[in-house]
């Protein structure tokens, strides 16, 4: 399913959705050019599950860990991993399977390492500087969220 979100304010729809749908263990995978808005998604997100901690990109950090809301949030940058094998070092199916959700950003790059029923949610340029087109597929109820 494909939709055009013509701000950032309709971005932040978006996280709120998906966090009222969320459950333990739900993992949500991003996909995205730079400045696509897969961290204003996160942020949406993290308020959505009622966190009130500053939510910023994990680049360096690789992971960061949310806690204080309904559930807790794992928020994962893939960008500067070399790869799977990297994922592995650090774990993530403790954070896969775990007690929260898990949001990973640029999640191409370990792909084969998503679970089946990861909601994907790939962001992309729309025509104006605002506009984002959103296509997401996985978790069929989630898919709603459009």
């Amino acid at each position: 399913m494909e939709r055009l979100l013509r701000n950032e304010n309709e971005t932040e729809a978006l996280g709120l959705a998906l966090a009222a749908k969320a459950r333990p263990g739900t993992v949500i995978a991003l996909i995205g050019d730079l400045g696509t808005g897969k961290t204003t998604l996160t942020k949406a997100l993290a308020a959505g599950l009622g966190i009130a901690e500053r939510v910023t990109s994990p680049t360096f950090a690789i992971i960061k860990e949310y806690a204080g809301g309904r559930l807790p949030l794992y928020h994962f940058d893939a960008y500067r991993l070399g790869g799977a094998e990297e994922m592995y070092a650090l774990g993530f199916e403790e954070y896969f399977c775990g007690d929260g959700v898990t949001v990973v950003e640029w999640a191409n790059l370990v792909e084969e390492l998503l679970p089946e029923d990861a909601i994907v949610v790939e962001l992309a340029y729309g025509q104006s500087a605002d506009e984002r087109l959103v296509r997401m597929k996985g978790a069929c109820d989630a898919s709603a969220a459009l």
